[in-house]
């Protein structure tokens, strides 16, 4: 995205992990105006060297005309803004607040309400996608909210995620339709768990499997960025376990208040349960299920097939 695409608003960012880093990246090496903050001052320090600026205080924030929001839980969303010296704290207010983190709609609908009763816009943007898909332009925003407003801040979007940006209607939708994409990544993962090691015990190898998958209809950007990890047991952590069990519990929970049976998505939540039970829950990526079907198979020791991989996400 050219500079001269952009309409010229103050960025802050809050939140600087594994997701938010190459997200905020993104903005500074395009020319925006960006300020950052992250709890660890150390992993934001890089950033400075590209253009964006560090502050020491989530109020020094509060002056920016939007701030995007990437932490790991609604509680986290609600202290960096509402919390005793959050950005909130003071009298300045930005005009747009936009949270890209994955939280239940009635967390978001709550922060919502908050927003809008001090005259703040408040846009829901969860993403779909890890690190290396941020880095290679490859990154799924959904979006819900006022549509004006969208319109105001899409460039960024854009600019962050390379890709298209889905608008999905006001309020909290876009907290459904993310919800419901990370149930489907669970049953996606576990299906492909259990198929690669069917089809290696049945003599394929895992990479001649997934070389298959992926030039078939089913192939996909995940397929192929998973095939790493299922091939070369690459675990590197890009989702932990705990992470995709609080998405598929949130999803449950709302099958169970809207009167929609799951049964794929309950067997298959206790699976990850299952596996984070023996040991995999923080320092894994969820794909270590692949590990824990293998052990169920009788299969004591995966070994990596060491096998050249392309896995579709090329740095843009």
């Amino acid at each position: 995205m050219a500079i001269t695409d952009l309409t010229g608003h103050t960025i802050g960012w809050i939140g600087l992990g594994r997701m938010g880093y190459p997200m905020a990246e993104r903005l500074a090496k395009a020319g925006c105006d960006l300020t950052i903050w992250n709890r660890t001052r150390s992993k934001a320090e890089p950033l400075t060297k590209v253009g964006a600026a560090l502050v020491d205080n989530l109020i020094d924030l509060a002056k920016r005309d939007i701030v995007f929001s990437m932490v790991s839980t609604s509680d986290d969303v609600k202290q960096v803004f509402f919390g005793e010296n959050g950005v909130l704290s003071g009298e300045e207010k930005p005009k747009i607040v936009v949270d890209c983190s994955s939280i239940s709609v009635k967390a978001s609908a709550e922060i919502r309400t908050r927003l809008n009763g001090m005259g703040i816009k408040y846009i829901s943007s969860p993403v779909s996608g890890n690190g290396k898909c941020v880095k290679a332009g490859k990154l799924a925003i959904v979006t819900s909210g006022p549509k004006e407003v969208f319109e105001e801040i899409k460039v960024y979007l854009t600019i962050i995620g390379g890709m298209g940006v889905s608008y999905v209607g006001d309020d909290e939708l876009a907290r459904t339709v993310k919800i419901c994409h990370n149930v489907f990544l669970g049953v996606v993962t576990q299906s492909l768990a259990e198929l690669t090691i069917l089809a290696q015990q049945s003599g394929v190898s895992r990479a001649a499997f997934m070389e298959f998958i992926n030039m078939s209809v089913l192939g996909s950007v995940f397929t192929k960025y998973k095939t790493p990890l299922l091939v070369n047991l690459d675990y590197s952590v890009t989702f932990t376990p705990e992470l995709m069990r609080k998405d598929m519990d949130l999803g449950l929970a709302m099958g169970r208040s809207l009167e929609v049976p799951m049964p794929v998505a309950n067997v298959t939540r206790d699976i990850f349960q299952q596996s984070m039970g023996h040991g995999n829950r923080n320092t894994m990526d969820f794909g270590i299920v692949l590990d824990y079907m293998a052990k169920c198979s009788g299969i004591e020791q995966l070994v990596s097939e060491d096998a050249e991989i392309i896995d579709g996400l090329e740095v843009i």
